[in-house]
């Protein structure tokens, strides 16, 4: 049936809407002229989303700001990501460099997957699967250590490893000093021996994990088998597994995290995996934790810039950095290459950077 509307209720309506109306046109330029914002995340295809940042309320003078300390302390690339779309790119973002110890919180990822199929069990020890060094051996104690204690950087075993930098084999505490689980150290055993554990029991190398697990599923652009292989120490029969990557791949990465190891609706890595591989499990410093391959703040400020709570990061030598911040919705990936004469790219340095790209975002 139709329905019937009265005269005196067409005239109310018609004089409600004269009403009204300029109410309607207030909120719509309201709606124009505020930043726009993202109803969810949003995830790149086989390009990034590059908007202007001045429409998602990004200070774009303050971001110039950034951009030149970019330039003068010589980064190779950086990419700002904010709900999953590229609100800046700063030098060669497609340019693969080795990034060093940013491998490790990669490797977390697969990890990640491996637990969660049934693949790995972080509760085995050294002894039960077979993991042995060249001599001096480890010890029966040594042995004990576990899985999850070589994630935590806890094993207690300081043997030789490959890819220790100056600092750390100066830092390395003497062998049998300390039980496993019980003291913190940053250790490329306990990294390098992961690395081999994952090929034992996963079923493919680190690099092969990497493509199938993480790059195809997101969709990474530049990586290929090619971009990774072994380094030796003669003193160690366990590699350190280098990788060559690029900025723009290293923020997919960031941005799957940042989403708790989901893309575009697909479940990539596991969430409880994250939560549980981004606590600060050590203390590191007064502000600073690690937790499973994974740098964490502990405060609502990270490298002395107003991250909010719940940021933490990768981080590799000489100045590369993803740092995760979920509360703010972003990822910012600085790359510096260690194979340009450049120098090197400090923590003050990125420090200052940070700051500047933070103070040119929106609010948080």
């Amino acid at each position: 049936m139709r329905r019937m509307i009265a005269p005196g209720a067409n005239i109310g309506f018609r004089r409600a809407a004269r009403a009204v109306a300029p109410l309607l046109c207030l909120v719509a330029f309201v709606a124009l002229a505020a930043p726009a914002r993202a109803d969810g995340p949003v995830f790149p295809g086989a390009d990034w989303d590059r908007p202007d940042p001045a429409k998602l309320g990004w200070s774009v003078p303050k971001l110039k700001q950034a951009e030149a300390i970019a330039r003068d302390i010589r980064s190779t690339a950086v990419m700002v990501v904010q709900d999953g779309r590229a609100v800046a790119e700063w030098g060669e973002v497609d340019r693969r460099a080795l990034i060093h110890s940013m491998r490790k919180s990669i490797l977390s990822a697969l990890y990640g997957i491996a637990v969660a199929e049934g693949r790995i069990d972080l509760g085995k020890t050294m002894a039960d699967l077979g993991i042995d060094d060249l001599p001096p051996s480890l010890t029966a104690e040594e042995k004990q250590a576990t899985v999850r204690d070589l994630l935590m950087a806890r094993s207690g075993v300081y043997h030789d490893a490959a890819e220790e930098t100056p600092g750390m084999k100066k830092e390395r505490p003497p062998r049998g000093s300390h039980p496993h689980g019980t003291f913190w150290y940053y250790n490329n055993w306990d990294f390098n021996v992961l690395g081999a554990i994952y090929g034992q029991l996963a079923g493919a190398s680190v690099y092969e994990g990497l493509m199938q697990r993480l790059a195809k599923p997101i969709g990474m652009v530049d990586y290929r088998l090619e971009d990774g292989h072994d380094a030796y120490e003669p003193s160690s029969k366990y590699p350190a597994y280098r990788l060559f990557m690029t900025a723009r791949d290293l923020a997919r990465f960031g941005w799957l995290y940042a989403n708790n190891g989901a893309w575009a609706g697909r479940r990539i890595v596991p969430a409880d995996w994250v939560a549980e591989s981004t606590k600060p499990w050590s203390k590191v410093n007064d502000a600073t934790g690690y937790g499973y391959l994974w740098w964490i703040a502990t405060k609502d400020m990270f490298f002395a810039a107003p991250t909010g709570p719940g940021a933490y990061s990768a981080i590799g030598y000489l100045g590369q950095y993803i740092t995760v911040m979920p509360a703010r919705r972003m990822v910012v990936v600085h790359l510096y290459d260690p194979g340009l004469p450049r120098g090197e790219v400090s923590g003050k340095d990125y420090s200052s950077l940070l700051q500047a790209i933070l103070a040119a975002a929106p609010p948080g």
